[in-house]
């Protein structure tokens, strides 16, 4: 195989491995440990519902991130709307996370489930009784507490269900705090923290920008997994029953719903979830067929006569950004849908958001960050570039040799061997180098495909850096670039493939109209970097060697 197959060969699998690295790389379970908890589980609870969602009273909430409702059915949150970020449609609407409408479902639910069915503990089908419908986080506070009351037809028991908003976090805690006030002790007591959602992709996913939607947890034991919709709904999949930390819910493009075991509190610090006779299992279903369900599972301890027992867990509903991901929870930034090149994406990510530190522009910033990588790199590249400017001074010979041989393929292929012994070229040697390099920048290219820093982010003519260059000038000048890429190249022995060579370019690059604009400025500035470099490798290096 000479120089110019394997350098085409590359370059389509390169492509290949853009468009289709989700089906390379698929998302696995953890196979070691046993499957689904079902002792007092909310799979004992009827769950009714899917998109029909019974409603009472809706509590409105707003902070200074979001707007927030929740119904006093079980205390459901039903809809958050994200006030920093725009409806991918209508820049005008807040984006809605969380919803349940037009189809279309994404809630959040907890409730307290027992063997004995008389103690009447509410769960996500009782009504609560609030006693605002409105609140908002005022300027001078830090944070907003929204409290629901349900009371056992008994009276023995009195349950207070409790919303913890704070200022500049996309954190809400939620607590129960049991009250019991029987004249015996409360055991055999579980809750539930759970996501339900819809199958249904977010707005702006395409055949060529796709990234995983579905149910994903953590653990220090079983690391981080995503679990696909339709290995749920055929129920086979295999996850930690135990866990005493992690996190578990969906994540999307963008976006994620987390409840948190071990959230951070101040700095390294965490408040775990799991202690005090709490124990914890992940909890992975679906529900009436259509909807999955994840979340986790809390034995509580025994609660003893006339006395109150509170528990709270973590629930992360927000944006898959920088700082929120990483004062969260241990690995939350696992969110993003990295792949296999999670090990490059996620150094290169840290530098990119330095570098706008810096920069304050996240075009000029992905723009410093692929030279960057271009310069470390560049001592990879410099032997790639050296072994084909080589062979480019080499074509003269190289045709001379063809018109000697004419159709004589065997002969034609046996001289070009002796002539590159002869003149100690290697011809596949600086494809080597070149393939040490992919994984580094497929690893770019997925760091920057999850970024939800480029969303509404502006540069030079383009408003959003997440959506197509909408002038699609960007793609035209990276199509040029390309082809005029080719002319450094040497060129190929087999006409043929020259012609291939020069179209090829092209062709790829038709893809590119339809990707984001912060893709295409990373793509654009690599592509004349290495165009930049080839040439002063073929003007410079190379003769100064003769």
């Amino acid at each position: 195989m000479d120089t110019r197959r394997l350098l085409l060969f590359i370059a389509l699998s390169l492509g290949m491995m853009l468009l289709w690295d989700k089906y390379f790389a698929p998302k696995s379970t953890d196979q070691a440990v046993a499957a689904v908890a079902t002792q007092a589980s909310p799979a004992n609870v009827s769950d009714g519902g899917g998109t029909n969602l019974t409603s009472a009273q809706v509590i409105d909430v707003t902070t200074d991130l979001m707007k927030v409702q929740i119904n006093t059915v079980g205390g459901d949150v039903r809809n958050v709307d994200l006030l920093k970020y725009a409806d991918y449609h209508d820049v005008n609407k807040a984006y809605k996370l969380m919803l349940n409408e037009n189809g279309r479902v994404f809630v959040a639910q907890t409730g307290l489930v027992s063997n004995d069915s008389n103690l009447g503990l509410p769960t996500h089908k009782t009504i609560f009784r609030a006693e605002n419908t409105q609140y908002t986080l005022s300027p001078d506070q830090k944070e907003l507490k929204v409290s629901l009351t349900s009371i056992a037809e008994s009276g023995a028991l009195e349950i207070v269900k409790t919303f913890t908003f704070k200022r500049d976090s996309y954190i809400v805690d939620v607590s129960y705090q049991i009250s019991n006030n029987s004249e015996k002790s409360l055991s055999g007591v579980s809750a539930y923290w759970r996501f339900l959602r819809d199958e249904q992709a977010p707005d702006g996913e395409t055949k060529f920008v796709h990234t995983f939607t579905g149910p994903v947890y953590y653990n220090d034991a079983a690391k981080f997994n995503a679990i696909k919709f339709d290995a749920l709904a055929k129920n086979d999949v295999d996850y930690p029953q135990n866990t005493s930390n992690g996190w578990a819910g969906f994540t999307e493009h963008y976006f994620t719903g987390l409840w948190l075991l071990n959230p951070y509190v101040e700095g390294d610090k965490v408040a775990p979830v799991c202690v005090n006779g709490v124990q914890c299992r992940f909890n992975f279903k679906t529900v009436d067929g259509n909807l999955a369900s994840a979340g986790v599972l809390t034995d509580l301890p025994t609660i003893a006569a006339h006395s109150s027992y509170n528990i709270t867990v973590p629930m992360y509903i927000g944006p898959q950004e920088y700082h929120a991901l990483l004062a969260a929870a241990p690995e939350v930034e696992r969110t993003k849908d990295y792949g296999w090149v999670y090990i490059f994406a996620t150094p290169l990510f840290w530098l990119l958001v330095h570098i706008h530190e810096f920069v304050g522009n996240w075009g000029w910033a992905i723009i410093l960050l692929t030279l960057t990588v271009k310069v470390v790199l560049f001592p990879l590249t410099r032997a790639s570039y050296k072994s084909m400017a080589r062979m480019k001074a080499l074509s003269p010979k190289i045709e001379r040799l063809k018109e000697q041989y004419g159709d004589d393929k065997t002969k034609l292929q046996q001289s070009m061997m002796a002539m590159y012994k002869e003149e100690k070229v290697n011809p596949i040697g600086g494809c080597l180098p070149m393939i040490l390099q992919i994984p580094v920048f497929i690893g770019l290219y997925w760091a920057l495909l999850g970024s939800v820093e480029l969303r509404q982010a502006h540069f030079l003519w383009i408003n959003d850096l997440s959506k197509p260059d909408p002038y699609y000038i960007l793609p035209v000048i990276l199509a040029v670039t390309m082809f005029l890429q080719t002319f450094l190249n040497p060129p190929a022995a087999d006409p043929m493939q020259q012609k291939m060579m020069r179209i090829m370019p092209l062709a790829f690059s038709v893809m590119f109209f339809f990707f984001p604009a912060g893709l295409v400025v990373y793509w654009l500035a690599n592509n004349i970097l290495s165009m930049s470099q080839q040439w002063y490798v073929n003007t410079h290096v190379v003769p100064k060697k003769k």
